[in-house]
Parts: C-alpha cells; sequence; structure tokens
C-alpha cells in the first residue's frame, strides 16, 4: 500500500509545544525556540511511527473573516499570541522548508481550510492522507483515504482516527460532524450549540432525523405538541430551544463546515535531514541540529 501524505496542523503544534516545553528552551539569540523545537520533534516522531510519502505543514488566518461575520463570537475568548510564540511563528516556515516539507498557508481560510484541502487532494489522486491535528473540526474529512492522527500519551504510539473510531467516540458518521458542532456546540472555537443540547442529545437527534435540517423540521413539527418524548417524540423544551436558535445553528454549522481552497498535491519527497540540521543550528537549536545530523547518517 502506499505511504500516505502527512499533513500537519502547524498552529496547533506550536501552540501545543509552547504551552507544554520550558521556555528556558532558548536559540542562538537567547530567545525561546520552545514551540519550533515541540513542532519538528512531534513531526519527526509521527513520520517514524507513521513513514509518509511527503508532509505538508499547513499555516491559516487566525479565524475567516466571514466566519466571524456570520457569529462575532468565533474564537472571541481566545487570547491574543503570545509575543514570544509570535516570533517563533514567523520563523517557523523556513525551519519546516529547510527538511523539505511543504510549507501551504492561507490569508483568509484557517489551517484547517487549508489542511481539509490537501486531504481531499490526496483523496482525489487515489492517494491516502493522515491528518496530523488535535482539532476536532477535521474528524468530518474522516474516510476511508483519511484519517485524522493524534499524538500518543506518555509515549505511546500515536492514535489514528478513522470512520469506525469517529463513530464510537460520537454516535455519528463522519459526513454529520459540522451538524454535531452545531448543535453540541464547540467551545474551543466559541461555537455555544444549542441550549441544553450536549453530545449524547446531539447524537440521538441527528441519528433519529438524519441531519441539522432533518432536526430543525422535526423541532417545528413538535410545535404547540404536548406530552414528553414517548414514540420518539421530541421533548418541547428541547423542540424550542431549536425553534428559536434555528437560524443561528444553521450559522454554526457554516461555520463549522471546513473550506477547499486550490492546493498542490506535494511530490513524493524524502525529509531532508542534513539540511534541517543546518537551519536548526543556525537558529541555536543544538540539540535538534544533533538529531537531525543522526537521523541524515543512518
Amino acid at each position: 500500500m502506499p505511504a500516505p501524505l502527512l499533513i500537519a496542523d502547524v498552529p496547533w503544534l506550536l501552540y501545543r509545544a509552547y504551552f507544554s516545553l520550558p521556555k528556558s528552551i532558548v536559540g542562538a539569540d537567547g530567545q525561546p525556540v520552545n514551540a519550533l523545537l515541540g513542532t519538528v520533534n512531534a513531526l519527526l516522531s509521527m513520520l517514524e511511527a507513521r513513514p509518509s510519502r511527503a508532509v505538508a505543514a499547513c499555516f491559516g488566518a487566525e479565524q475567516a473573516t466571514y466566519r466571524v461575520e456570520l457569529y462575532p463570537g468565533y474564537h472571541a475568548q481566545r487570547e491574543p499570541m503570545p509575543p514570544e510564540l509570535a516570533v517563533q511563528w514567523e520563523q517557523a516556515p523556513a525551519l519546516l522548508r529547510s527538511l523539505g516539507w511543504t510549507v501551504d498557508r492561507s490569508d483568509e481560510l484557517e489551517a484547517d481550510d487549508v489542511m481539509f484541502s490537501f486531504a481531499r487532494t490526496e483523496e482525489a489522486d487515489g492517494g491516502r492522507a493522515l491528518l496530523l491535528t488535535g482539532d476536532r473540526d477535521l474528524f468530518q474529512a474522516v474516510n476511508d483515504h483519511v484519517a485524522v492522527l493524534t499524538p500518543g500519551k506518555g509515549g505511546e504510539d500515536p492514535v489514528e482516527i478513522g470512520p469506525p473510531q469517529v463513530r464510537e467516540r460520537y454516535g455519528i458518521d463522519p459526513a454529520l460532524v459540522t451538524d454535531f458542532i452545531a448543535l453540541r456546540g464547540d467551545p474551543s472555537d466559541g461555537l455555544p450549540g444549542a441550549p441544553g443540547i450536549g453530545a449524547k442529545t446531539a447524537a440521538e437527534l441527528l441519528s433519529r432525523h438524519g441531519s441539522l435540517e432533518g432536526v430543525l423540521l422535526a423541532a417545528e413539527a413538535t410545535a404547540g405538541a404536548g406530552g414528553g418524548a414517548a414514540g420518539g417524540q421530541m421533548r418541547p423544551r428541547t423542540a424550542a430551544a431549536l425553534r428559536e436558535n434555528a437560524e443561528l445553528l444553521r450559522a454554526f454549522k457554516l461555520i463549522a463546515t471546513l473550506q477547499r481552497i486550490d492546493v498542490q498535491a506535494p511530490e513524493d519527497r524524502a525529509t531532508d535531514f542534513a539540511a534541517g540540521a543546518l537551519a536548526a543550528q543556525e537558529l541555536g537549536m543544538g540539540r535538534l541540529a544533533k538529531r537531525l545530523e543522526g537521523l541524515a547518517t543512518a
């Protein structure tokens, strides 16, 4: 079976490393390089666990303007990027390119959209894709050719999330992930979902009615009906919450739905450990340089 394309959520990797590794890890200028170090080490570990034909490292806007226009609370709770991380953010593309990895970004859309685009392009070309991310929005991309890859805990092997794992976690198919997010909400993105509806209820409603639109139609049909949920009837309180927030829930689904942009599928390319070692050394990242030098001569 051909090796997959590894598609990396670089913003997630940078943030994750910045807040998990000590700021005392500094480079040649005495400034922190912990986010850079953690990002590259995570990608090297993934490549060791899941040999890939190439790497696509994806960046994007902090938030797409149209998503904020649909719901001003989108990403509103997020703190500004720390200045020490912002410096490393600017350094990351050159370091990643030095390793022979494809770096792509969108100024209008987010890294998730870029990743989704690479995954669908790879699928259309008959290949497989692994999406390295902790963002559950990308579960909507999962199918028999695309999986989400998350680092294992405590040094364990990475976890690969395909359609069965999405169904096991949420009780829905990947195609309904955007509907699920609209109903349940997504705190990490500032989306509250429908009042009083959690993950279990959202999955049950989608299983019964097939889609967000089906759920909203059922809520309309319940208007004025009394009684409880006997015989599968929607509870009046739930139906009222859905009716009162129908347009907002549709907006949440549009926000959660990833967009495709034109991307060029990377050619097969092995990691250039030697060039990466030189770039790491220039940044004063001696330990990373030594690791890469060892991989270059292995």
